[in-house]
This record gives C-alpha cells, sequence and structure tokens, in this order.
C-alpha cells in the first residue's frame, strides 16, 4: 500500500515538476516509463497530435488538436500540470511549458522553437476578437495572424503574447510582460507593455 501511496504522489510532483522526469533512476523509470507512454498513446489515438521522443506529458494538461488544427511535440519536451493547448500548435525540441499556461494557435498557428522555455500561466493567443462598436464582441469574426517564438527563448512567468508577434531566438521576457511587437534575436524586454530593456549580450 506504501508503494502505492508513493507512485501517486511522485506522479503528481512529476506533472507540476516535470523536469525531474528527466532524471528519474532506473527503478523509478520502470513505472514512470510506461505511465507516460500510456498517456501520449491515449492522446495520439483521440486528437491529431504527433509526439516525439522522451517526452513529458502530465495527465492534468488538456490538448485539444482537430484535423487541421494539430499539436505537433518534438524530442524531450515537457508539458506540466493544468496547460491549455489548442493547435495549431507546433513545439521544437526540448521545450518545456510550465503549470497553467493557456496556449491556442487560432487559425495560423503558433510555432515555438527548440530549447525554448515557457514559465507558469503565461498566455499566448494566436486569435484576435473584431471590435467594431456596432455589434457585440462575440458576434464579431475573428483574426488570426499566426506567433513565432524562437529558438532558446525565456517567457518569465504570467506574460502574454498577442496575435501577430515574432519572438527572435535567445530572447527574454521579462515576469509579466505584455508583448505586443516583435522582439528582436537576444533582446530582454519587460513591462506592459513590453519595451527592451537590455540584451543578453551583454550579462
Amino acid at each position: 500500500m506504501a508503494d502505492v501511496d508513493y507512485q501517486t504522489q511522485h506522479k503528481k510532483r512529476l506533472s507540476w515538476m516535470p523536469w525531474l522526469y528527466f532524471s528519474l533512476k532506473p527503478k523509478h523509470l520502470s513505472w514512470a516509463k510506461p505511465w507516460q507512454e500510456d498517456i501520449q498513446q491515449q492522446l495520439k489515438l483521440l486528437e491529431t497530435i504527433y509526439i516525439g521522443e522522451h517526452c513529458f506529458i502530465a495527465p492534468q494538461a488538456q490538448l485539444f488538436a482537430e484535423p487541421g488544427r494539430d499539436i505537433i511535440i518534438g524530442n524531450h519536451c515537457m508539458i506540466s500540470a493544468e496547460v491549455f493547448l489548442h493547435g495549431p500548435i507546433t513545439l521544437g525540441n526540448e521545450v518545456a511549458i510550465n503549470h497553467g499556461c493557456s496556449l491556442d494557435g487560432g487559425r495560423k498557428g503558433i510555432t515555438i522553437g527548440d530549447q525554448t522555455r515557457i514559465a507558469n500561466n503565461v498566455t499566448i493567443y494566436a486569435f484576435n476578437h473584431g471590435m467594431s462598436p456596432n455589434t457585440p464582441i462575440y458576434q464579431q469574426a475573428a483574426t488570426s495572424k499566426g506567433i513565432v517564438i524562437g529558438n532558446d527563448v525565456w517567457i518569465g512567468a504570467q506574460a502574454g503574447i498577442v496575435d501577430g508577434v515574432t519572438i527572435g531566438n535567445h530572447a527574454v521576457i521579462g515576469m509579466g510582460s505584455i508583448v505586443t511587437k516583435n522582439v528582436a534575436d537576444y533582446a530582454i524586454v519587460a513591462g506592459n507593455p513590453a519595451r527592451v530593456i537590455g540584451d543578453r549580450r551583454d550579462k
């Protein structure tokens, strides 16, 4: 009984801190790997999702991908508890999405490059509503330009990224920032709206 309780708690720990999965000892992988294979196989049966090798997806994550709105996940990616993903979304290799994030690809999609890290409670929406004053917001057509996030980007907790934005390689988005314009390679941005406050190459 103690063994079962331990595994239940360990699965919960991994779901909220999935980087721990990648350093598990063989005795823990003996149950964690089949557990992950079951979760991922079920997702691939139910949704139009491709999942690369050696990934971790928390059972509390919610992934939805209809035909034409696929989710493609590269190798060695991790998706934490209470993440919401709605395609089209493409993740490169070694991408981490931490707990409570919400990503919707709209029609044009979200693309995230290799080794990008997204902290908790980040929102990334690749669509927008019309705002004509003559029609209720919910009745207006949505537009979608798409969002591109480069390689080795760090997006801080509770940041927001709006439709149409491109974030360059190696950029850093400060905690709580709202990104409304393109971000150059290596730029460090912060604030609402986000503005450049530094360059990683100067650190």
